[in-house]
C-alpha cells in the first residue's frame, strides 16, 4: 500500500489509507541526548519510551524527547534545520532514519511505494537542498520501499486542489522554510523556496523580547491571533510584526517568479498549509498583503487548506497512488 511521507523539520507525517479514510501517524522531528547510566534506562522502560543506545549515550525520540526534556532538564535537538537535514547534528541522519521508521513502519510488499515532500530550492539563501533529497531517498530503500520526491508546494496542490484540476498556487508556512508551488493541471510552473518559517519568527520574536524560543514557540501554539490592535512591545505584537514580514515576502517573491514565466490566462486559487499557517487571522491578513503587492495572475480565491498540518502529507500519498496506478 502506497504511502506519502512529509519530512517536516518540525514534524514526521506519515499517511496511508486505512479502508475509505486517509490516517495520519506523526512525530516530532526531535531527539534528546542522555548519558547512559541503568536507572535512566529502568525509567525510560518504565515509562516505555522510544529510546536508542549507542555507545555511552541514550537518544530519546520524537514526542517523548519532548515529554521528558523537562524531567531532565535539558533540551530538545534536531535533526533538520531549515527545512534540510542540519549540518551541526553529527547524528542526524541516524536519529531521522529511525523516527522515519517509527512513522511509516515496514513495507507490506517489495516496492511498495512512498512519496517523500522535499523543499524547493531556497531563492534566498545558498542552502543546498539535493543532498538532503536524494538522503531522504536512501533513507526511504534502506527501509524497504520504493521512493518518488515531491515539491513541498506541489504536495498542497495535490492535497487541495482536485476541484480545479490540480490547478492553482500551493503554499507551505512550516518551521524550516516556506514552500511555493504554482501548477497547471498538476505540472509546476513556478516552484521555489524562502529559507524562512516559523523557527525564522520564533528566533527573531526571540531576540526581540528577550524571552526564549521555546516560550515564544509556546505562545505562538496556545491560541495567539493575529489582530489589527497588538498591544506595542509585547510578544504578541512581535509576533505580528514577523508573520507580517514572512507573508509579505512570500507574496513579492512569488510575484517577481510568475513576472518571469509566462502563465496560462486562467484563474488561480491560493492554498494555504502548513503549521506556521494555523493562527487566526493569517488568512485575512494574507489576502490583505495579496491585495496591496497583487500577481501577475488572476487569483480566483484563497483557502486554507482542510488540515493545514496534515496536507503536505495527504497530497504525498495522492501522488504516491497516482503513481502506482
Amino acid at each position: 500500500m502506497s504511502k506519502g511521507l512529509d519530512v517536516g523539520t518540525m514534524n514526521i507525517i506519515c499517511s496511508e489509507m486505512e479502508g475509505d479514510e486517509i490516517v495520519f501517524v506523526q512525530q516530532r522531528n526531535a531527539f534528546l541526548e542522555l548519558d547512559y547510566n541503568e536507572m535512566t534506562k529502568m525509567m525510560l522502560d518504565n515509562a516505555r519510551v522510544a529510546y536508542v543506545i549507542k555507545g555511552n549515550k541514550i537518544y530519546v525520540l520524537g514526542d517523548d524527547a519532548l515529554r521528558f526534556a523537562t524531567v531532565f532538564k535539558k533540551s530538545t535537538r534536531r535533526p533538520m534545520k531549515s527545512g534540510v537535514l542540519s549540518p551541526e547534528e553529527k547524528e542526524a541522519i541516524p536519529i531521522i532514519k529511525l523516527l522515519i521508521e517509527k512513522v511509516v513502519g515496514s513495507p507490506e510488499y517489495a516496492g511498495e511505494t512512498v512519496c517523500i515532500s522535499s523543499p524547493a530550492k531556497p531563492i534566498d539563501s545558498d542552502i543546498e537542498v539535493l543532498y538532503h533529497r536524494k538522503t531522504m531517498e536512501a533513507l526511504i530503500k534502506k527501509i524497504g520501499y520504493t521512493p518518488y520526491v515531491i515539491d513541498e508546494g506541489l504536495a498542497v496542490v495535490y492535497s487541495e486542489l482536485a476541484d480545479t484540476s490540480f490547478t492553482g498556487i500551493g503554499i507551505s508556512f512550516g518551521a524550516g522554510m516556506t514552500n511555493v508551488t504554482a501548477a497547471y493541471f498538476a505540472a509546476p510552473i513556478v516552484s521555489f523556496s524562502i529559507a524562512k518559517g516559523g523557527d525564522w519568527i520564533d528566533e527573531n520574536v526571540a531576540k526581540a523580547t528577550g524571552m526564549s524560543r521555546e516560550q515564544v514557540c509556546a505562545i505562538k501554539e496556545s491560541g495567539f491571533e493575529l489582530k489589527r490592535e497588538v498591544e506595542l512591545g509585547s510578544v504578541e505584537g512581535a509576533l505580528a510584526i514577523y508573520y507580517d514580514q514572512l507573508i509579505s515576502n512570500i507574496v513579492e517573491n512569488l510575484a517577481r517568479k510568475l513576472a518571469e514565466v509566462t502563465p496560462p490566462a486562467v484563474e488561480f486559487p491560493v492554498v494555504l498549509a502548513g503549521g506556521t499557517s494555523k493562527p487566526r487571522g493569517f488568512k485575512a491578513l494574507f489576502d490583505e498583503r495579496l491585495n496591496e503587492i497583487g500577481l501577475p495572475v488572476n487569483v480566483s480565491e484563497i483557502r486554507v487548506a482542510r488540515d493545514p498540518l496534515f496536507s503536505v502529507a495527504r497530497g504525498c500519498l495522492i501522488a504516491a497512488k497516482t503513481r502506482e496506478g
